[in-house]
């Protein structure tokens, strides 16, 4: 919920006495579209790219020049079985001591998980999960928690699968307010990938924590067009990931024929910049609509010049090349085309 209030953090081991952590300052990026942030699943070592650990991040991320941090909510970065209060207290401390002030966490979620076993409770397990999420989020002076919507799957009708996943967004957010936190979902998962129906999805879930995570990736890949795409979700949309592609076209040889047959092109990552993306109309489009929410960016696949930690250092700087300088012209526009006091 755009404007909530981040409660101070009290600590597992404290919070029956009562006595606070201290919480640092805020950033405030009212009348613009907000902080640039770095996902931490860029540095997971997760598709064979260099590692750091999440403290290492963390100082990668500040040196870098960002302003938050999208930490990745599993191992090997910020799994709960691991997320011990003094781990919190010292993650908290590193991030303000760092002056990362804008912070979510992404969880992994698929509430259409084996509906093969119904008598599995897998959708308490999960708004579980993102309810302790929840907690850690607020303990690390975040108000945003990521999550995935479901894969459809061919033990259920579409119908079905749809309220689940709507009871237990509407579960997740109900209970995440408790703790001030904001249940973002992003168009990932089959259903609601498509903008009309992730509009449709957040108005169903009828509560103000929980909104869009809305991504120009999805709508790309879809052909639809992301002008349209970004001025119908602006307005529900808190948080933004960033990353660009080409397509590379592929082909399968069919000897019978002597020919080759096309197939679905490769989706491959490049620098912002080279792209085929439009991420300055998408996010101008985005802010004109309403969207005025932190933008991250994510390495989350093979890119084009490899995995090394250079490489990866210099997408992300090439990222904030691009964004910081578009965000000060949203900024200097937004203020000329306000009545002046």
């Amino acid at each position: 919920m755009r404007g909530a209030v981040v409660p101070r953090l009290i600590s597992s081991r404290t919070r029956d006495s009562g006595v606070p952590c201290t919480a640092g300052p805020r950033h405030d990026y009212t009348g613009v579209v907000g902080p640039a942030l770095l996902h931490s699943v860029s540095y997971a070592g997760l598709w064979g790219q260099a590692y750091l650990t999440i403290d290492d991040f963390i100082d990668k991320a500040a040196d870098l020049g960002f302003e938050g941090v999208e930490l990745t909510a599993k191992r090997p970065h910020l799994s709960l079985l691991d997320a011990t209060d003094s781990v919190r207290e010292r993650l908290r401390a590193r991030l303000e001591r760092r002056n990362l002030r804008a912070i979510c966490l992404a969880a992994y979620t698929n509430f259409t998980a084996d509906l093969d076993h119904g008598e599995i409770p897998m959708r308490e397990i999960q708004v579980h999960h993102v309810v302790e999420l929840a907690r850690l989020a607020r303990d690390l002076g975040g108000n945003l928690v990521r999550v995935f919507t479901g894969y459809e799957h061919t033990a259920a009708a579409y119908g079905p699968q749809w309220k689940m996943i709507v009871d237990s967004l509407r579960e997740c957010a109900a209970r995440a307010a408790g703790f001030g936190v904001t249940i973002g979902v992003q168009n990932h998962h089959d259903i609601a990938a498509g903008f009309e129906t992730m509009h449709d999805l957040i108005q169903a879930v009828g509560l103000p924590n929980c909104r869009a995570m809305f991504d120009a990736w999805a709508p790309f890949l879809h052909g639809a067009d992301l002008g349209e795409a970004a001025r119908k979700m602006g307005p529900l949309t808190v948080h933004t990931t960033v990353a660009n592609y080409q397509l590379r076209p592929r082909y399968v040889y069919e000897p019978a024929v002597v020919n080759y047959r096309p197939v679905r092109p490769l989706v491959q990552a490049v620098p912002i910049g080279d792209g085929a993306i439009d991420y300055e109309v998408f996010l101008t489009d985005m802010h004109r609509a309403g969207f005025r929410g932190g933008v991250a960016y994510e390495m989350c696949s093979p890119l084009l010049d490899g995995g090394s930690m250079e490489t990866l250092d210099a997408y992300a700087r090439k990222f904030l090349d691009f964004y910081l300088p578009l965000r000060a012209r949203l900024g200097r526009a937004e203020a000329a085309a306000s009545p002046s006091l």
